[in-house]
């Protein structure tokens, strides 16, 4: 059997309009050639990207938050993240993010991590940085936007994994990610 692990299967973009034109999301339907010369439709949302943040308070402590998540209708505990906006570099939305969300400011960053969560439907990608050397400034939550600010051991925080109480996979990626001696400090 050949092997085809450097096979080109890049379907291209013959045609395609904006479906859906929302605040956060655009929804794309194109018409792709396939590498067998075939049509097909493709529909993908555009996202800006985002930030995941693992702020440390001290060394066995970080942030989460509590937050309610509409779509499935239940409180979550979470990596502060955050969309980035328009203009706006990563590392630029991270510390606006954990300060608006959580009141913190950090003397110290590491971007660790690109990430794509959702490859089949989407373009997302989030940027994941971990925090240190944190100081209280204050927050300033958004018009519309309600989280409490957990401060969590990172053993607990594992162990929630484990039970199923943190279940959002950005979350689950940043904290796993950041336990493994594989992040610089």
């Amino acid at each position: 059997m050949p092997d085809d692990s450097d096979a080109d299967y890049t379907e291209t973009r013959i045609s395609g309009r904006l479906a859906y034109d929302g605040l956060l999301l655009k929804l794309e339907e194109d018409t792709v050639r396939l590498p067998d010369g075939s049509l097909t439709r493709r529909e993908w949302v555009r996202h800006p990207g985002a930030v995941v943040i693992v702020a440390f308070l001290d060394e066995r402590t970080l942030l989460l938050e509590r937050q309610y998540r509409y779509p499935l209708q239940r409180h979550f505990l979470e990596l502060p993240a955050g969309k980035i906006e328009s203009g706006e570099a990563p590392l630029e939305t991270a510390r606006r993010e954990l300060r608006e969300e959580c009141g913190y400011e950090a003397a110290v960053w590491r971007h660790f991590a690109t990430l794509h969560p959702c490859i089949g439907y989407s373009n997302e990608r989030m940027e994941f940085f971990v925090a240190r050397e944190l100081r209280h400034v204050g927050r300033a939550l958004e018009d519309g936007e309600f989280l409490d600010v957990v401060p969590t051991s990172m053993v607990e925080a594992i162990q929630r994994i484990s039970t199923g109480q943190i279940t959002d996979i950005k979350t689950v990626a940043g904290l796993l990610w950041a336990n493994s001696a594989t992040v610089p400090f």
